[in-house]
């Protein structure tokens, strides 16, 4: 538990410098530059992914059960993934209406993606990986928004065939996720 517990210290941790330190961000992105600041970051980011990994796949091969979902629960766990996929695409498909409205859709997308794995799993371990992940996305959208307010952001609105092939990429990402690859890289197959 303790290497998963470090994996989301270092991994949070890089991704919230913007939520609780915007202006020492600032001044060390002044101090070192761009490129030293991103590949720190990156670094440091990948080293607490493979931990994060590393110490979930170790967690699981000794659950601690915390309580058992209904099976209900995964049903609407894999609903609210289809969401989160879709609103993943968002961020990347320019001209959507999704990001048009939402400004930050990836960071819905995991906070989403984590409130259906809380529901559908009971493990200690699942409680720190997608609990933590919840409270990222939640204190990362807030402050997100709160930039975008401060600095005046406006958004173009989204294009409707922008929209649409938003909806038809997340659904072919969760398909492919869903029915093959979280069984052939995860090792559990959401639909049997």
């Amino acid at each position: 538990m303790l290497v998963l517990i470090l994996g989301l210290v270092l991994f949070l941790g890089t991704h919230s410098v913007r939520i609780f330190a915007e202006p020492w961000r600032s001044r060390t992105l002044a101090r070192v530059g761009e490129a030293r600041w991103k590949g720190v970051y990156a670094v440091v980011s990948l080293v607490g992914f493979v931990l994060l990994v590393w110490g979930y796949g170790l967690a699981r091969q000794q659950p601690v059960l915390l309580w058992t979902p209904p099976v209900a629960m995964r049903h609407i766990a894999a609903l609210l993934t289809l969401v989160s996929f879709v609103l993943l695409a968002a961020a990347y498909v320019p001209g959507n209406g999704f990001k048009a409205k939402l400004r930050h859709p990836m960071v819905l997308g995991v906070k989403v993606w984590a409130l259906a794995h809380l529901l559908a799993n009971g493990t200690l371990a699942d409680v720190l990986l997608f609990g933590g992940f919840l409270v990222w996305a939640v204190l990362c959208f807030r402050a997100a928004r709160g930039r975008d307010r401060a600095a005046g952001v406006a958004t173009p609105p989204g294009r409707a065939g922008a929209t649409a092939i938003t909806v038809v990429v997340g659904a072919v990402a969760w398909a492919v996720f869903a029915f093959w690859a979280h069984g052939a890289w995860i090792g559990v197959r959401p639909f049997g």
